[in-house]
């Protein structure tokens, strides 16, 4: 019987795994943008790398090069990604700073959100979709429900993270 813990330390139940067109690249971009910390890297016969991991914060994103023959494409091979990760962060203004100036796109500018976060979002060069946030004040669901109502009335594409 293994005494091994099911969630290892600095781990937690979602992990996301990204898929990069340079992925080794991808690294030295977010230890730029979002003060990441590598913490392994194992490249294949051919350089590219089979498995790598980061922490952000207290949370660990692993990284994998694209490798089209296996199945596996990173946002760029596929025109785009339909998901967005979220960064909850202590200085938002700060991060995106940061972010930008290590080369990330701002797809939706900073600003303060109905539901009580500064929040914007970025594109990074791999082609992965990022929201930044701080939380600023706490706001009742009802409070939130009844702003985003309003803010659909008077803006129909108004659906998060577009």
């Amino acid at each position: 019987m293994s005494t091994a813990s099911p969630l290892p330390d600095g781990m937690h139940s979602i992990t996301p795994h990204l898929v990069c067109e340079g992925a080794a690249e991808a690294i030295d971009f977010y230890c730029k943008a979002f003060s990441a910390r590598e913490e392994m890297r194992i490249a294949g016969p051919d350089g590219k790398l089979i498995h790598a991991a980061i922490r952000i914060g207290d949370s660990l994103v692993m990284l994998v090069d694209a490798f089209p023959e296996w199945g596996s494409h990173g946002p760029k091979g596929l025109k785009g990604s339909p998901v967005t990760i979220h960064l909850q962060v202590g200085d938002v203004d700060a991060v995106f700073a940061q972010a930008v100036a290590a080369g990330a796109s701002v797809t939706m500018p900073l600003d303060d959100m109905f539901w009580g976060d500064r929040y914007g979002q970025l594109l990074d060069p791999f082609g992965h979709r990022w929201s930044v946030a701080t939380h600023t004040r706490d706001v009742s669901p009802e409070d939130i429900r009844s702003a985003a109502l309003q803010a659909c009335t008077t803006a129909p594409d108004c659906v998060a993270g577009q």
